[in-house]
């Protein structure tokens, strides 16, 4: 039994370092072709995270128009201030850690200068939400446009990932 375990222990056999060179090189293959997978998983949440944002606004701004007869009627405004103002929707988390831009309006208006610079909106159209524009301070959030004219709203029948810019 002596012996066996003597054996044992002078039994040298190991890694070479071609072995564990290698291994470390397979390794470096994996991490670059997993790394930006992954970053490319990030940024797709979150941009579906500005989506459902946009969508629950929409939602938030259905409630506000129900109650009021004249919004049933015409082109109107509904900014996220005003949905946050009257609880009809809470303080949306924006998911690149900024904050949506909100605007000045605490009413529903009839244009879109009356909502503040930069502001956040849904426009309703015949008491019914049509579009949404949805911006944070980055700026970056659900609009149409390219370039430096990234200022109109996202039809709500179009509102998906590429609908955040």
């Amino acid at each position: 039994m002596l012996q066996k375990c003597r054996k044992v222990l002078r039994n040298e056999k190991g890694l070479t370092l071609i072995e564990l060179l290698a291994v470390v090189v397979i390794l470096g293959i994996i991490a670059a072709i997993a790394i930006p997978s992954i970053g490319g998983l990030i940024d797709n949440s979150k941009k579906d995270a500005h989506v459902a944002n946009a969508q629950q606004m929409a939602s938030s701004a259905r409630l506000a128009i129900t109650g009021e007869p004249k919004f049933q009627e015409g082109t109107w405004y509904v900014s996220l201030k005003y949905l946050q103002d009257e609880n009809y929707i809470e303080d949306l988390k924006d998911p690149d850690n900024g904050t949506y831009t909100e605007g000045t309006s605490t009413t529903i208006v009839s244009t879109i200068a009356e909502l503040g610079t930069g502001a956040s909106y849904v426009k309703v159209v015949s008491g019914k939400p049509d579009s949404v524009y949805l911006i944070n301070t980055k700026p970056r959030g659900v609009r149409t446009g390219t370039g430096d004219t990234l200022t109109d709203p996202v039809s709500l029948d179009s509102l998906t990932r590429d609908s955040v810019k």
